[in-house]
């Protein structure tokens, strides 16, 4: 190890999570070199006066964010080579942490009820095709029937035969790349936009362009401008609230993009999982240019999160691709989970659970507006988190840092950044991941740390 040693008047509880944050801004500063050699956890426990238990803790949540390689007999070692990027939530669900940082919808014991009921259900009445046969064509029929109910109130009319049911969200934008988006083509997006569609657009050799964004969400003159420069073979939007800034899309803005789209004859993929939750939204961008328009939709942000099954329309001159893709990485969705979808879509129960999280939704948003009085964020009643722009004397990794250390994990802007032009510093806080009162609790602190001194609020290295 090199001259540089934690400093044990700064460590602050949780003690391990402190000094794995001291050892990781040690590392991004260049103090810690890749392959330096650290302390053994018996040693470094000695000399700041901690435990070995926590020492070890804090080299356990290094080696979990890729940053240092624990080697059997030979010690922990410093690992600053390129690694896989991080998701902006928690993979695990820390005990002393108040998680906010994954984005999901508020659940309670109704939605467990619920789901047990199906399974009971699903056990009595399971048909022997969801449960004998390979072929999709030969399970599948009734459920994409049902599913144009539903899509029906998601703003769409459509045929059963260009629905394609997916395991959820992201087998539907997976495919949906796959099906309009060659390796070595360019798809356009907003500059702050899924946080799996950098990483995703990586795997399957796609190039993707962050466009600038306005309170309206992309700039069609941006997406025009594109066209015009390269070749830009798709747009990916997401239109309706579940975007990172929490952004309703007018219906002026989804008809002049969807015009662009037109003009330059590409593809549009609408990613729009909240679905028929949003209230008074307008039209979805599929129904201003259904001849190109690839939508995804989803069971998991709005019903429960169990529920992993989703629904891809794909329009004519794009079913046979989307089918052959979804064979290639998926072969079908799941057909038990398909048939509680198809259940909770016909008798009522799916409609009944997006009514109840409208209702807790509202709860939570009185809950951030009481919590994050003065402070300046964005939000939607419907959306299931809050985005707050930071100001110029806190950064980003700085802040989330800071609120771990306090106790609450936040999921940092940088994770939704497509293009590096015109983005303001920000968190995205979840509202739907925790209790009434761990969530109260949890915006205080974070409301505190904003408003608090820029200088007490630096990591202490």
């Amino acid at each position: 190890m090199t001259n540089w040693r934690p400093d044990p008047l700064q460590l602050r509880r949780p003690a391990y999570l402190s000094l794995a944050e001291q050892i990781a801004s040690a590392i991004h500063d260049g103090k810690l070199v890749n392959g330096t050699r650290l302390p053994t956890h018996r040693k470094l426990a000695e000399d700041l006066k901690l435990s070995i238990q926590t020492v070890s803790r804090a080299y356990d949540e290094l080696i979990r964010r890729g940053m240092i390689a624990g080697e059997v007999g030979r010690g922990s070692f410093v690992q600053t080579r390129p690694r896989e990027p991080e998701p902006p939530y928690l993979p695990e669900r820390l005990g002393e942490v108040i998680d906010l940082s994954i984005l999901k919808p508020v659940c309670e014991q109704i939605h467990l009820d619920r789901m047990r009921e199906a399974f009971t259900w699903l056990g009595e009445n399971l048909p022997s095709s969801s449960a004998l046969s390979f072929r999709p064509n030969m399970v599948f029929p009734r459920h994409r029937a049902v599913a144009t109910d539903w899509l029906n109130l998601c703003g769409l009319d459509v045929s059963p035969l260009n629905v394609n049911l997916t395991n959820g969200a992201t087998s539907g934008m997976t495919v949906a790349l796959m099906s309009v988006a060659p390796p070595g083509s360019t798809v356009a997006t907003e500059a702050i936009s899924h946080h799996t569609l950098v990483p995703l657009s990586t795997y399957l050799g796609i190039h993707l362009e962050g466009l600038a964004i306005d309170a309206d969400g992309m700039i069609p003159d941006a997406l025009d401008a594109a066209c015009r420069n390269g070749p830009i073979r798709a747009v990916f939007l997401q239109p309706s609230v579940v975007n990172p800034t929490a952004t309703l899309m007018s219906a002026k803005r989804r008809r002049e993009l969807a015009a662009v789209a037109s003009r330059h004859d590409i593809a549009i993929i609408e990613n729009d999982v909240l679905g028929p939750m949003v209230e008074n939204r307008p039209p979805p961008v599929q129904s201003f240019a259904p001849e190109r328009t690839l939508y995804v939709t989803s069971f998991t942000k709005i019903t429960v999160p169990g529920l992993r099954i989703g629904y891809l329309v794909a329009p004519d001159r794009y079913v046979a691709a989307v089918a052959n893709r979804h064979l290639v990485s998926n072969w079908m969705a799941t057909p038990a989970i398909a048939e509680i979808a198809t259940r909770w879509v016909s008798n009522g129960t799916a409609m009944e659970l997006v009514n109840w999280q409208r209702k807790a939704l509202a709860r939570r948003h009185d809950i951030a507006a009481q919590a994050l009085t003065g402070l300046a964020y964005h939000a939607h009643p419907q959306s299931l988190h809050v985005w707050m722009p930071l100001t110029c004397q806190h950064t980003e990794d700085g802040f989330v840092a800071q609120a771990r250390l306090r106790g609450v994990a936040i999921a940092p802007g940088a994770s939704f950044q497509t293009a590096d032009h015109g983005r303001v510093p920000a968190v995205r806080i979840s509202l739907g991941s925790t209790s009434e009162s761990e969530l109260r609790t949890g915006l205080g602190i974070i409301a505190s740390l904003a408003q608090g001194n820029p200088e007490a609020l630096l990591l202490a290295i």
